[in-house]
Formats: C-alpha cells, sequence, structure tokens
C-alpha cells in the first residue's frame, strides 16, 4: 500500500510539473517553475514573410522555426518565445506577402525584444532561423550584444552536418544541390512533411526557379541586388522534385540537433561567467 501510494504521490508530482513550453500559454504562476526547468533558458524562433515561389506558403520560415522549437521542447524543456518575423527581407519587397519594416526598426526590435526576455529572467537566449536572409543580421547583432554590460547571453544556433547526413541527403536529393536555395527541393520537402496542406505542388512549375544570370560580377564581390538579378520570381530551385520523405529527414535531423544543443547551452556556465569577466574589464 505504501509502495502505491509513494508512486502516486511521484505520478502525481511529475504531472504537475508538466508546463507548456511556449511563452504565450504559460500562467504567470508558473514562470518560476518554466525557469527553473529551462534554466533561464528561452528561444526566439525568428522567420520572415516572404513568396516561397508559387507553390509555398509565406509563412514557411514561420513554420519551420516553430515546428524545429515545438519538437524540440518536447524532450528538453526551455521556453519558446511567440512568432517573430521582423527580419531582413528588402530583396523581396517585389513579391506580394512580403513584410519588410525599415531596417532601424528591425534593429531596434530585436534588441528590444532579447532585452525583454533578459528582464523576464532569461539570461540564455537562443536564436533559431529559418530565413537565408537573416544570418549577416543575427551575427551582427550578436557581437554588439558586447558593446554594452547586459545580464543576458545570446547564442545562435544552426544544425551541423556531418559526412554521414551528407551521403544520405545525396541519396535522397533529387535535384542540383547547388541550384537549391529558395522554396526549391529541399525547402518544400520539409514543408511537405510539416504542413502538406499549405504546399500547391501542382503550382511548383508555373514560375521558374533557375539562376537568371542577369548580373556577372568577378567572383569575391559582393552587391545588395544579387538575388534580385538572379532569381526576380523570388523562387531559387525545383520544388517540384520535393518528396516527404527528404523533408521527414532533413527535419528530424535539425530538430536531433537543436536538442542537442539545448542540452549544452542549458549546462553552459562559462559563457557567462566569461562575458562577466569581459565586462568587468571594459568599465575599469
Amino acid at each position: 500500500m505504501k509502495i502505491v501510494l509513494v508512486l502516486f504521490l511521484i505520478c502525481s508530482s511529475a504531472a504537475a510539473q508538466e508546463i507548456p513550453s511556449r511563452w504565450d500559454e504559460l500562467v504567470a504562476s508558473d514562470w518560476p517553475l518554466a525557469l527553473e526547468k529551462s534554466s533561464k533558458t528561452c528561444i526566439l524562433p525568428i522567420g520572415i514573410l516572404e513568396k516561397h515561389g508559387p507553390h509555398d506558403p509565406i509563412g514557411s520560415d514561420l513554420i519551420h522555426v516553430r515546428e524545429w522549437a515545438s519538437r524540440a521542447t518536447k524532450k528538453e524543456y526551455a521556453v519558446v518565445f511567440p512568432d517573430y518575423f521582423y527580419g531582413q527581407i528588402n530583396e523581396a519587397k517585389h513579391q506580394y506577402g512580403t513584410f519588410a519594416l525599415p531596417s532601424r526598426v528591425v534593429w531596434d526590435m530585436l534588441e528590444a525584444t532579447c532585452d525583454e526576455i533578459g528582464r523576464n529572467g532569461f539570461d540564455k537566449i537562443i536564436i533559431i532561423n529559418g530565413h537565408g536572409g537573416n544570418p549577416q543580421l543575427i551575427r551582427y547583432f550578436i557581437q554588439t550584444r558586447l558593446e554594452k554590460p547586459r545580464n543576458y547571453a545570446v547564442y545562435f544556433f544552426e544544425p551541423a552536418q556531418d559526412s554521414a547526413f551528407n551521403e544520405k541527403l545525396k541519396k535522397l536529393r533529387k535535384s542540383d544541390p547547388l541550384g537549391d536555395q529558395h522554396a526549391g527541393e529541399r525547402e518544400t520537402s520539409t514543408l511537405l512533411y510539416l504542413r502538406p496542406d499549405l504546399v500547391k505542388m501542382d503550382r511548383a512549375t508555373q514560375e521558374s526557379g533557375e539562376n537568371q544570370k542577369r548580373l556577372m560580377l568577378p567572383a569575391g564581390v559582393y552587391t545588395a541586388i544579387w538575388w534580385y538579378a538572379s532569381f526576380p520570381n523570388h523562387y531559387a530551385g525545383e520544388g517540384a522534385k520535393a518528396t516527404r520523405e527528404l523533408g521527414q529527414f532533413l527535419t528530424e535531423h535539425t530538430v536531433e540537433s537543436l536538442i542537442k544543443a539545448l542540452k549544452a547551452i542549458k549546462a553552459d556556465t562559462k559563457t557567462l561567467e566569461l562575458q562577466k569577466e569581459y565586462f568587468d574589464k571594459f568599465k575599469k
């Protein structure tokens, strides 16, 4: 009888610990528990609103980061900030559905959001990104977190790729990887796995996703109009060759990588320690 009672209390306690991972689904009275369970770790999933060829949903990037965070935090708890779609997308302003804010607003929003996450008790913020036009912005933003003392650290997660991953990816692919950049085989495949109800596969060949090569500059030269010059349809690849099998493989790899990163970051005490050491010297 005592054993049954102990098991009942253990199960009841475990059930009481089950709280949502999404910030907007938590109740305020569970906030201390969320901070404890997450080791004060919050995921900031950043996507964008933009055209994804003629066949994939405008919020494709949001769908990806939302799903990655949701699936990973079921196995390794962290608090997930609500959908965030304020990034760099000036190259798609000529297409319907694009939501492009002024650069100063984008920067201030990101900074204020991280500051508010920190004010709410989190000292580790993990940015996961679904949009190809954001990494340069995110990396520079993270470097600028050292310009003045802050009580939080920002990490940028990108899934690692090893030889085993690359070998299986090669076997599953049906299109040229060099041209597979936006709404092509990879991205459409993951959407066929995550949200097949939103993908219009019959429209994937209505526009060209080939590189138009309208601007030929020497290697090593960069200019802002390069993407529009190459892909005016805001479509780069062959979405019609997408498969659910490839999408499942890519998604599971990303989620597994995120779980590993979450565990490591939650256990990490060195980053904040070194950051404090740096700020202490910085202030002298």
